[in-house]
């Protein structure tokens, strides 16, 4: 029993750290402490302690430790040299030794004018040397401290600033035309600024900007590197006191839209106030959630159905998308709105003809815009929604240099409701919502063929069209010729933007385009073709293909998106551009509004098109296509320019059906 007491007297001492030979010595502890309590710290533990945190505080506390020796030094020489009397120039005075002897500590040329005995030479030199690790750690602490500053401002982590500014939230390849956009519509502003705020390296950011954008025009964009999600990196970008928040959807995340809830949350924390928000949502099902967290000032734009609604729209009538695109970007006429006008007890067809470089398209009453409504509309207090080239071009007083020779007006007219034929080549998750738009066009009896050469998913029940899938090579020319008829209607060319890289599915878009131009263009065809593109450098490329309208999916977003952030008004307007409720874009024979074959005015175009109870907004013509890439469309002339009315030319107009 002896020796297993022992063995376990052994085991238990190892285990707490105490000696192991029965017998040994154990430390007593020090007088005053706790037994089993750690040892009271020294005092040079606690000098030491201080001394650790006073150098974390960073380069303020290096040069103040430094400025603390250095100044030490020199009292100590100065009491040396006063107290022994080593220099006959100072002539005994602590104060003329003192600023002596910091010359010689931060400049060692200075030694070289000194006088006296040896001894004081020897001690000069002494503190010229020790002069020179103080400064050279001096150098070395400044240079890094201006290193670690230019380091913090490289990753953009300074708050900004500013104030009336624009936010963007987010990247993606879409925030180019975003801020190439928000340039031109900043050109009236003075000093205007775009902050930009992302998880991505600040110089990148900017070297981006600058490559694919190109001139600012004045606007200087700011860039931080943070997540938006974040409160604290939210904090960065001064939002609240911003005049308007993009939010842009995440291209590269799995789940987009969850990001997007997630920022308008952190948005939206510090109360109900603060500027407008636009915000993108990929996929609808997410929208409910989305308006839940974004309350009143948010706006809301579906990606999908934004991009189907237009794709369907420019596909019922050539030269379309022109249209959309020059009423969307700020590069020519946009829609924007006259609240303060002296139009008096006009109606609103005497409103359209009174103003010579704009075209007023609606009215907003008891807050509700309204495009196209009837002819005797009075407009004196309402705020009229007008398209103009920028809004200090407007007036409030009417100023048209002409009006419309009433004995030019057209007779004809007429209605097309015959069973449509169509052709949809491609697949993604934006056909379902063509194929529902298309629907709510056709007349009964209308049929469409989905050629595609991936599976076809999620294929909607539709009332009036009968859509019949056929599985083949979209790029295969004996396959194309088989499916594009002369007699099509309308051919739709989607991208593959679900199977394949955005640059793979542009590719063969085109490829497809240039066999189905070929074929329509071999059998006399005039069928108007669509094309979707995903990348706006590729539209370029399909101009060669001679292609009526290219839809560019993030291009036009984007330019969505930026009128939003400057107007949300436009909300309402845009829904009625692209619904099947309410007024839309037509472009109708002109000889519906004119005569043909005779010049006339655009005041006189103007008037035929209200008599019909529409709103004239452009006119399209193959005179004006020579050397335009807008397929001859022009928005908003001015009402003295004049037309030669020849066959095929079409007028502009918003009209219910």
């Amino acid at each position: 029993m002896g020796r297993t007491g022992q063995q376990l007297r052994q085991r238990t001492a190892k285990a707490i750290g105490g000696p192991a030979q029965h017998g040994a010595a154990v430390p007593s502890p020090r007088p005053g402490a706790t037994p089993g309590a750690l040892p009271a710290p020294r005092l040079a533990d606690r000098l030491r302690y201080r001394f650790d945190n006073s150098m974390s505080r960073g380069t303020p506390a290096l040069i103040a430790w430094l400025t603390v020796v250095t100044l030490l030094l020199i009292l100590l020489f100065s009491l040396v040299v006063t107290v022994f009397g080593l220099s006959r120039n100072q002539q005994g005075d602590f104060g003329s030794s003192m600023f002596g002897n910091l010359l010689h500590a931060l400049d060692p040329g200075t030694i070289g004018g000194d006088q006296g005995s040896w001894t004081f030479k020897l001690t000069m030199l002494a503190l010229t040397i020790a002069g020179l690790f103080i400064v050279s750690a001096l150098i070395g602490v400044i240079a890094a401290g201006i290193d670690t500053r230019l380091a913090d401002l490289r990753r953009g982590r300074s708050i900004v600033l500013e104030k009336d500014h624009t936010v963007i939230l987010g990247w993606s390849e879409s925030i180019f035309t975003i801020v190439r956009e928000l340039t031109i519509a900043n050109e009236s502003r003075r000093k205007p600024v775009v902050v930009v705020l992302a998880d991505r390296d600040k110089v990148e950011m900017e070297d981006d900007l600058r490559a694919k954008v190109g001139d600012f025009r004045g606007t200087r964009v700011v860039c931080r590197s943070g997540s938006p999600m974040d409160i604290d990196d939210l904090r960065l970008s001064s939002h609240l006191t911003a005049r308007s928040v993009i939010l842009l959807a995440p291209e590269d995340s799995e789940d987009p839209d969850s990001e997007v809830i997630k920022t308008l949350l952190a948005l939206t924390h510090s109360g109900p106030d603060g500027p407008r928000i636009v915000a993108e949502i990929r996929n609808p099902t997410n929208l409910e959630a989305a308006r839940l967290v974004g309350a009143d000032r948010t706006v809301l734009l579906d990606i999908r159905e934004t991009v189907a609604k237009l794709v369907v729209q420019t596909s019922r009538q050539s030269g379309a998308a022109a249209v959309y695109t020059e009423l969307f970007d700020y590069g020519g006429d946009e829609i924007y709105f006259l609240e303060e006008h002296r139009l008096g007890a006009m109606t609103y067809a005497e409103a359209q003809l009174a103003f010579e470089e704009a075209s007023v398209i609606g009215v907003i009453a008891d807050g509700v815009p309204t495009l196209n409504p009837r002819p005797e509309t009075p407009v004196a207090g309402h705020t009229l929604i007008v398209v103009a080239e920028d809004d200090s071009t407007l007036k409030a007083e009417p100023d048209a240099t002409i009006g419309p020779d009433l004995g030019r007006l057209g007779t004809g007219s007429g209605e097309d409701d015959h069973p449509t034929r169509a052709l949809l080549i491609g697949w993604n998750e934006r056909a379902p919502i063509v194929l529902r738009e298309l629907d709510n066009y056709a007349p009964p009896g209308s049929t469409l063929t989905v050629l595609t050469s991936f599976d076809v998913r999620d294929v909607p029940e539709l009332d009036h069209l009968q859509v019949t899938v056929a599985p083949g090579q979209t790029t295969d020319r004996r396959t194309l010729e088989e499916h594009v008829q002369p007699d099509l209607d309308q051919v739709l060319v989607l991208c593959y933007s679900d199977d394949l890289e955005p640059q793979a599915a542009d590719a063969r878009t085109l490829v497809t385009l240039l066999h189905v131009r070929d074929i329509l263009s071999g059998t006399g065809s005039v069928t108007p073709v669509v094309s979707e593109m995903l990348d706006d450098r590729n539209r370029v490329l399909a101009q060669v293909a001679h292609v009526d309208d290219v839809v560019v999916s993030g291009e036009i977003v984007s330019l969505l998106v930026t009128q939003l952030s400057e107007d949300p008004r436009l909300e309402t307007v845009f829904d009625q551009l692209l619904g099947d409720e309410g007024s839309e874009i037509y472009l109708r024979p002109a000889e519906w509004y004119v005569q043909p074959g005779a010049d006339v005015s655009y005041a006189t175009i103007v008037a035929g098109a209200s008599r019909r109870g529409e709103t004239a907004i452009g006119y399209k013509s193959e005179a004006l296509a020579e050397g335009e890439a807008s397929f001859g469309v022009r928005v908003n002339p001015a009402k003295a320019e004049t037309f030669r009315v020849l066959p095929g030319d079409r007028v502009v107009v918003l009209a219910d059906d």
